[in-house]
């Protein structure tokens, strides 16, 4: 794309500003939806894609897809070091790379295809595939490339556990939820699909399939234990002891009925998704069922399909994108009753939650009112999606403005509600805390809790500051506690839904900034200290996935529109705050995106600034660079008589 004539890093004139502002409004005016919500891609990684292409083959449902197009951005998106990537610039990864040989076959590749060789070349290097995870493991064993007994066991019986027992699955975060409960079943069934064609993976693995030893992997910690367990729970299936073995299962099934979105839809996302139509699969239910049929169409609407290719996304976020769209255009000077703004917020008011979900088991006293961040998913609204769509309305004057508080009001009190022991907000459940679930065999993502983040619990405060709304003043200084206890040493705050202290510390400056601006001036200016050090000679900033690995390289990375946008938008609201301002190295972050804004008002980035999984699951929000940029513009615009 054309780039703007690049200004100066000394000035900042104030036309370059209100064109770059201009630029910008008018691109997301231009993408606006006619039902009023704006909705742009969400990029994870080739794993989504493979899995789609391995549920059709087992379903038979291939030939009705375009999947001849997947293997065209299958292969696409392989690097030149013969693997595929979790990220942009992360140089490959096994587990992923795995899948999409494994897709590749599906689709009618051969093992001595070019790009095969090279991938296969990658993948033995790497230790094969004894040396991928267990999900990996599970989906080849779905079709006899790995041996169910290398698989670990989950006992059906969990799901009999009365609400208050030490442990339910309401334990679990709500993704793990909505992903392990259709697994009992497939678990325990361990079927072997033949699909068309059928295919071996014996060159995978690099001691050799005759060499492979089914075994899960040691932490040589306490967690060990858990294999000692495993061992039980394979002798019980294997001589048919399995306590309630059929009304565990029963159970379990219309668990996954009862979740089923009227559109299809499990959890909003695509993993609780294949695995509900992998448990029905397993239970034989028809293909032309309807809740069959309604869930293939589900995985259908996540789909990108382009002239050249076919690929499926991870989740869809078109609340999320709608509430960010409406404050960046708001912020950055667009009339608040402005007849786009109107249709956006309007639509964003219809999505209101307003059915009791997962949440109600552990919180006894609050009323649904929440937003999540899919088109459809009454079971799992979330903290950050509400907050922000909260200060999303606050920002547009409505027609009606009392449906509009009306609204906000009954958002407020179930957030208020989900407030965690620990002070602090987490996004989907309360007190869902229990980190041993992460010493699991099954959890090897190490996801299988949502406790509170300083990022979601920052939001929470943000709202409350920002559009002058009151909770109990105990909550409140909980939740600023949470946060203090929380700072790193170095100012920082980690991030658990971006990448990573550059969007945590944003985010908890932008809530101190309202919310106790006099009493944490210190934690404000310590915060501010680590930005400024993080920026770079190009006036922007950036941060890399690696330091969910790496801390010590935290705040550090290629520059990017949207890392950018965050530190600068924690360097404004903190200057607001302390009426102290970062001048030089505010003005190079303007200058920055100024000048690599391009001539139709966009930014490009291809780096992964969102968080699904630290360490393991990345998202690439393809309007994280659009919005916040604009945000960042606007607020910058409105203080810059300041400078």
């Amino acid at each position: 794309m054309q780039i703007q004539d690049r200004v100066t890093q000394t000035e900042i004139t104030t036309c370059s500003l209100e064109n770059a502002v201009t630029s910008s409004q008018n691109h997301l005016l231009g993408i606006q939806y006619p039902d009023g919500y704006w909705w742009a891609e969400l990029e994870s990684n080739v794993t989504i894609t493979s899995e789609v292409v391995l549920l059709h083959k087992i379903w038979g449902t291939d030939q009705d897809r375009p999947l001849h197009k997947a293997e065209t951005y299958l292969r696409s998106m392989q690097k030149e070091h013969g693997g595929w990537e979790l990220f942009y610039g992360d140089g490959g990864e096994i587990s992923t790379s795995v899948e999409a040989y494994m897709a590749l076959r599906l689709l009618g590749v051969s093992a001595s295809d070019p790009v095969l060789l090279k991938a296969k070349e990658f993948i033995l290097k790497r230790g094969g595939i004894s040396k991928t995870r267990i999900f990996t493991k599970f989906h080849l064993a779905l079709i006899g490339c790995y041996d169910w007994i290398g698989i670990p066991s989950i006992p059906p019986w969990i799901m009999l556990f009365p609400n208050n027992f030490p442990f339910t699955i309401y334990d679990m975060s709500s993704w793990a939820r909505g992903s392990t409960v259709p697994l009992l079943i497939v678990f325990d069934k361990k079927p072997i699909y033949l699909t068309d064609p059928a295919i071996n993976l014996d060159e995978l693995y690099a001691e050799g399939k005759e060499n492979v030893k089914y075994e899960l992997p040691r932490n040589n910690n306490w967690g060990d234990i858990f294999l000692t367990l495993d061992k039980i729970f394979k002798w019980t299936e294997k001589n048919h002891l399995v306590p309630f073995h059929q009304k565990s299962l029963k159970v379990a099934e219309k668990w996954i009925l009862e979740r089923q979105e009227d559109s299809g839809d499990w959890g909003g996302i695509i993993p609780a998704m294949l695995n509900s139509l992998l448990a029905l699969r397993s239970l034989n239910y028809d293909l032309y069922d309807p809740i069959v049929q309604r869930g293939i169409k589900a995985v259908d609407n996540f789909s990108i399909e382009t002239e050249q290719t076919y690929r499926v996304q991870a989740c869809v976020s078109p609340v999320w994108d709608t509430a960010w769209c409406l404050r960046a255009l708001v912020e950055s000077g667009l009339n608040p009753d402005h007849t786009d703004l109107v249709r956006g917020a309007q639509w964003l008011l219809d999505r209101q939650i307003l059915d009791y979900g997962d949440w109600q088991i552990k919180n006894k006293e609050g009323q649904p009112g929440g937003w999540a961040f899919e088109f459809e998913n009454r079971f799992y609204p979330d903290l950050d999606d509400s907050a922000v769509v909260v200060m999303a309305l606050h920002g547009v004057m409505m027609p009606n403005e009392k449906i509009k508080h009306g609204a906000i009001k009954r958002c407020l009190q179930w957030m208020a509600t989900m407030q965690c022991k620990t002070g602090g907000w987490a996004a989907f459940d309360k007190d869902n805390d229990q980190a041993w679930l992460n010493e699991v065999p099954y959890g090897d993502l190490k996801a299988m809790i949502d406790p509170s983040t300083a990022d979601v619990t920052a939001r929470v405060l943000e709202m409350l500051g920002a559009c002058g709304l009151s909770i109990d003043a105990v909550r409140v200084q909980k939740a600023i506690a949470f946060l203090e206890k929380e700072q790193e040493t170095d100012g920082s705050w980690f991030g658990r839904w971006g990448v990573n202290y550059l969007y945590g510390t944003s985010g908890v400056l932008s809530a101190l900034a309202v919310i106790a601006p006099d009493t944490h001036k210190n934690q404000m200016e310590k915060a501010v200290n680590w930005i400024l050090e993080k920026q770079n000679p190009d006036g922007g900033w950036g941060e890399t996935c690696q330091t969910y690995r790496e801390p010590t390289l935290r705040g550090t990375g290629v520059s990017t529109a949207s890392q950018t946008a965050w530190a600068l938008i924690g360097l404004l609201d903190a200057g607001m705050a302390t009426q102290t301002w970062a001048k030089t190295a505010i003005s190079k972050g303007i200058n920055y995106l100024i000048s690599t804004q391009n001539i139709d008002g966009t930014w490009d980035e291809d780096e992964f600034t969102g968080t699904g999984f630290p360490c393991h699951f990345f998202i690439r929000y393809h309007m994280y660079y659009q919005y916040f940029p604009l945000i960042a513009l606007g607020r910058y615009q409105k203080l810059k008589q300041q400078f």
